[in-house]
């Protein structure tokens, strides 16, 4: 496999990103945002910044995992499935697309200075440069995004010398009122420039080209952002307070008007050219990425197969660059300047709050292929944050951007309902999704159907041997074991038949073929002796397997229905619940497996001789003295049932209590005793008495409250603070 040319340094990968934002923001965008909010204006532009960074931080993480992919709908696609694959390719699309043809609308202004035309007739001098750039991207023309990094120079050379004679003829007069619609102007305005910042995370779609892109991915998202937040505010402020309100406020040259202003007629013209190679140069590369977006949804099979054609010669996707051209035709036509940059922002803020929620779908699932080299800070408060900020900054932008969404959404569901349903692909919510999500965003089917169409078979290309048809307990082994062997001896403990099934499993993104991964690695081989080893010592027939897949979920799910097993024992980093409307692996398989279950929370203990039993509290389950009993059995151990009851207890409560336990532990065959403590604080008790045992064994929690289910409590408190090995048993009333 061939591997991508890694020549963009550290300056390169910043240099485009600042080309990805250095256009119509600065040149187009600042008097018309100033109209709605006054002087504040340069206030908008920083805290826009803020609101954007969720996004740079939560796309970097998810370049350095998929360098190759080809950006934010792809991460969209493989998280969230086809159908949110589609509607956010075709967000991203024209998203794009508006602010290229925002950026010609501009041009077509800036133009005016130099050509003797009518303001009038800028619309059609826009469009016929859009035809230019539609045969330029049509015909490969290269050169150009060479030109683009000498064009980037020369506009921040050109914007630095504003600042420098700007600053000081800033006329504090002028800087009144600071908020001319107060704090909802201000706010309405954050979302209105929000688009400025689009291009941050451009770099991105790149990735695989950067040198080192795990630290310089990041590093360039940054270093742009900072830089062009400053030339923003910068810039904003010196208009505001050398250009008066009413002038600047119907403006849409601002960078000509304040060259004009303090250098004079030429400087101005200066400026204007430069306004005019800016923008022309933006929209081009705009078309260049925006025409992508179709291309590769039709190479996935979402939009029609002919969407997919590539010019034979040049080697372009003709048909999408045409179709964005056109689209793009028609905004300029019959869309005003302002509702033009409305909607451009609504539909970059809508793909980067996906782009936030991404990150912790992925993250929370604990999906295997999701190893980024760079992982976000503060997690997952700035993803919230970022998610919280893009919705509300979505509400002020008004009716017209959300019904605009809104219409774009059921577009893209009927598309994918015409071209896309046949699709095997899903995402990680869909197979991991918690039970809220699925019925929120996926209609419930029968488990059969969704086998039927989506489920993973065992293909014996990609096994070392057969699965057992007959195992009582299967050990799916997923990389993260503290110790496999104490794992597999757990689940010796718990079969009641003669055989037992181990499984290492190995999960690769839906690009990879299966077929790549089948080899044998140093590490298969190591468990498979140390797993040999283990079944002579302890007398355990043991089946050990290994297998990939692209659906660990699924896989299990068949592993578990081939093998007829009465439990899956899978080891456990104790955590009780995701939340966010999403599962790991195992919490998925709990809601939709009907084996018992058994999460093994590995502590180091290599010797269990002693058994604490914790049912939870208002819990008598005598199945899981029944389990924990055969455990005891397995190891020669004793046990104890520790009942916490609280402190306030009425004597007849407390009788009532020790009969039902000692009634519990009647028929064990293992040395038992009941242990009663009196405690306000059951997790305090359960921890400082676990000290003295080897393993705690733990009934299922009761049934989450929806606040818990749809916002998770972490781990779980009681296996947190244990000090011994945890076992928590989830048997199901067959």
């Amino acid at each position: 496999m061939k591997k991508l040319n890694r020549s963009l340094s550290l300056t390169s990968a910043v240099a485009i990103s600042i080309g990805g934002m250095l256009g119509s923001g600065i040149f187009v965008l600042p008097g018309i945002a100033a109209a709605k909010t006054g002087s504040s204006i340069w206030l908008a532009y920083l805290l826009a910044a803020v609101c954007i960074l969720p996004a740079a931080l939560s796309k970097s993480e998810l370049a350095t995992a998929m360098p190759s992919s080809g950006g934010t709908y792809v991460y969209i696609e493989r998280t969230f499935g086809p159908i949110f694959g589609t509607i956010a390719g075709i967000g991203l699309w024209l998203s794009l697309l508006l602010k290229s043809s925002f950026a010609l609308v501009g041009f077509g202004a800036y133009l005016t200075v130099l050509v003797s035309i009518d303001e009038g007739f800028t619309k059609y001098v826009a469009l016929f440069f859009l035809f230019v750039i539609l045969l330029l991207n049509i015909f490969g023309v290269k050169k150009v995004g060479k030109v683009q990094i000498i064009i980037v120079t020369i506009s921040l050379l050109s914007l630095s010398t504003i600042l420098i004679f700007g600053i000081p003829n800033v006329n504090q007069e002028l800087l009144e009122p600071v908020f001319s619609n107060g704090n909802l102007g201000l706010v309405s305005t954050i979302a209105f420039v929000y688009i400025s910042y689009a291009g941050v995370t451009k770099i991105a779609a790149i990735a695989g080209e950067i040198k080192n892109p795990s630290v310089n991915l990041p590093r360039a998202m940054m270093l742009s952002l900072v830089i062009m937040s400053i030339i923003y505010v910068s810039v904003a402020f010196v208009l505001v307070g050398n250009i008066p309100m009413n002038i600047l406020g119907k403006d849409i040259k601002p960078i000509y008007t304040i060259s004009n202003l303090l250098g004079g007629t030429y400087v101005g013209y200066a400026a204007a050219l430069v306004g005019v190679i800016t923008l022309v140069s933006m929209a081009n590369s705009g078309v260049l990425a925006a025409s992508r977006f179709p291309f590769a949804m039709a190479m996935d099979k979402l939009l029609p197969d002919f969407m997919s054609k590539i010019h034979s010669k040049y080697l372009t996707p003709v048909v999408t660059i045409i179709l964005t051209c056109v689209v793009m035709g028609l905004v300029i036509l019959f869309l005003d300047v302002e509702k033009i940059a409305k909607l451009a922002s609504a539909f970059m803020v809508m793909m980067f709050v996906s782009v936030n929620a991404s990150v912790i779908i992925l993250r929370e699932t604990a999906t295997q292929w999701y190893n980024p080299p760079y992982k976000s800070p503060f997690y997952p408060y700035i993803q919230l944050f970022g998610i919280i900020t893009g919705i509300a900054l979505l509400i002020l932008l008004g009716p017209l951007p959300l019904g605009a969404i809104a219409l774009i959404t059921v577009l893209g569901f009927l598309i994918y309902l015409r071209f896309g349903k046949k699709t095997a692909r899903i995402g990680v919510l869909r197979k991991y999704g918690h039970r809220p999500a699925l019925y929120l965003l996926y209609k419930k089917k029968r488990r059969e159907k969704l086998n039927g169409k989506n489920g993973v078979k065992l293909n014996a290309d990609f096994l070392d041997g057969e699965i057992l048809d007959d195992a009582g307990v299967v050990v799916p082994l997923l990389g993260n074991e503290t110790s496999p062997e104490m794992l597999v001896e757990i689940g010796a403990a718990l079969n009641n038949k003669e055989k037992l099934q181990v499984a290492n499993i190995t999960e690769v993104p839906n690009q990879t073929f299966l077929e790549a991964m089948v080899d044998e690695n140093p590490r298969i081989n190591s468990l498979a002796r140390r797993f040999s080893r283990l079944g002579q010592s302890k007398n355990i027939p043991i089946d050990f397997e290994s297998l990939v897949t692209h659906n660990i979920s699924d896989t299990i799910y068949e592993l578990s229905d081939q093998t007829h097993c009465d439990w899956l024992v899978f080891g456990w980093n104790g955590r009780a619940r995701t939340g966010i409307l999403i599962h790991n692996p195992i919490g998925w398989l709990m809601t939709h497996i009907n084996s018992n279950f058994a999460l093994f929370k590995d502590k180091g203990v290599r010797h269990i001789g002693k058994v604490l039993i914790a049912l939870r509290p208002g819990r008598n389950d005598k199945k899981v003295i029944e389990v924990a009993d055969r455990i005891c059995q397995f190891y020669g151990a004793n046990f104890s049932l520790l009942r916490v009851v609280n402190e306030d207890i009425s004597e007849t409560e407390l009788s009532n209590l020790e009969t039902t336990s000692k009634e519990l532990l009647s028929n064990t065959k293992s040395k038992a005793e009941l242990l009663v403590m009196k405690s306000n604080d059951s997790i305090e008790t359960i921890a400082i008495t676990s000290a003295s045992y080897d393993l705690l064994i733990l009934g299922a929690p009761q049934k989450d409250s929806w606040t818990s289910v749809l916002f998770g409590t972490g781990k779980d408190r009681f296996t947190e603070n244990a000090a011994c090995s945890v076992l928590r048993l989830t048997i199901r009333n067959n």
